[in-house]
């Protein structure tokens, strides 16, 4: 007997809290709170369309033309985002991850970067999550364990669910009634691929998101940059449905970005009931940017934290 084709489900109880990860790339397939989802959640031999749940390692988004230089070393990837000619949201989420440790509330997973030509950089990637009082914690490392600097970057891609079930354009009304609050002051101006081309203030346009608006006549696929971290060097978006649910996407002091989609246009097949907030330690193009890459030296390790809690009222 095979298990899902996502692998083992690793299922996490906590008080008024479950979730199930997948050995299939570390991925978050379902969180609820007494029973009501949270995040949009997959089957178990389903693909996740749309990245729901994932991990985006070791680059998040889109790295144009699949090419970038790193310490006067030309690399070239894979292109799999054909329409755009772009490598998209790194290898992590296509492998199965090896279980580390496993609780009632808890499971530790790990993938070691593969050998390849484009990323040929020895990093091992430990991904901790946890379920409390507070809500889904996630802790992810990532070690060098070669003998030269790595490039690294990381964000997490949830789909935050609206609480309603509508199909094709319909979801765009639902997430329409929506509140969301970013708390950034600039938004990455984008072309056609989805790859930025600089930066703009957020005051006085529709992105600005720090007073928590509705997302009617907001379709996003974009990110948002120059965080406010609060004391504890956390940045926190806040998803408010209709239902009364509120649900906090809170990233530490390594996220410097948000991405937010609304799956506007996306085919009625594939497109999930609500909206992607994802924390992000770099935005689209960092490889060949530079802008917020993480570089880690021979044996040290990039840790990123991030939390996922909600509250029905």
């Amino acid at each position: 007997m095979f298990p899902p084709r996502t692998g083992q489900q690793y299922h996490l109880v906590f008080g008024r809290y479950e979730a199930t990860v997948t050995e299939q790339g570390a991925a978050l397939r379902s969180l609820t709170l007494e029973g009501k989802d949270i995040i949009v959640p997959f089957d178990e031999d389903d693909i996740p369309n749309c990245c729901r749940g994932q991990l985006l390692i070791p680059f998040p988004n889109r790295i144009e033309d699949g090419e970038y230089e790193f310490e006067g070393t030309q690399y070239v990837l894979p292109i799999d985002e054909h329409e755009r000619h772009n490598a998209i949201h790194g290898y992590g989420y296509r492998a199965y991850w090896t279980r580390l440790a496993c609780t009632d509330n808890s499971v530790s997973l790990q993938w070691r970067a593969p050998a390849l030509e484009g990323y040929p950089f020895d990093v091992i990637v430990t991904a901790d999550y946890r379920l409390d009082e507070h809500g889904l914690s996630l802790t992810l490392s990532a070690l060098n364990n070669g003998s030269t600097d790595a490039p690294w970057a990381a964000a997490m891609h949830p789909w935050l669910a609206n609480g309603r079930y509508s199909t094709g354009d319909a979801i765009e009304q639902d997430n329409a009634e929506c509140h969301l609050r970013v708390p950034a002051d600039t938004h990455v101006v984008a072309d056609d691929r989805l790859l930025p081309r600089g930066t703009e203030p957020v005051d006085g346009t529709i992105y600005d998101l720090r007073d928590n608006p509705t997302l009617e006549g907001r379709p996003f696929d974009d990110a948002w940059t120059d965080l406010h971290h609060d004391e504890d060097g956390n940045a926190s978006a806040v998803f408010t449905r209709p239902d009364g649910m509120t649900i906090t996407v809170s990233g530490g002091p390594t996220i410097t970005s948000f991405q937010v989609c609304t799956g506007t246009g996306f085919p009625e097949a594939i497109r999930p009931q609500g909206v992607a907030v994802e924390p992000q330690t770099a935005y689209a193009n960092a490889f060949r940017s530079g802008k917020d890459l993480i570089v880690i030296k021979p044996g040290d390790t990039s840790v990123t934290s991030i939390r996922i809690s909600a509250e029905q009222r």
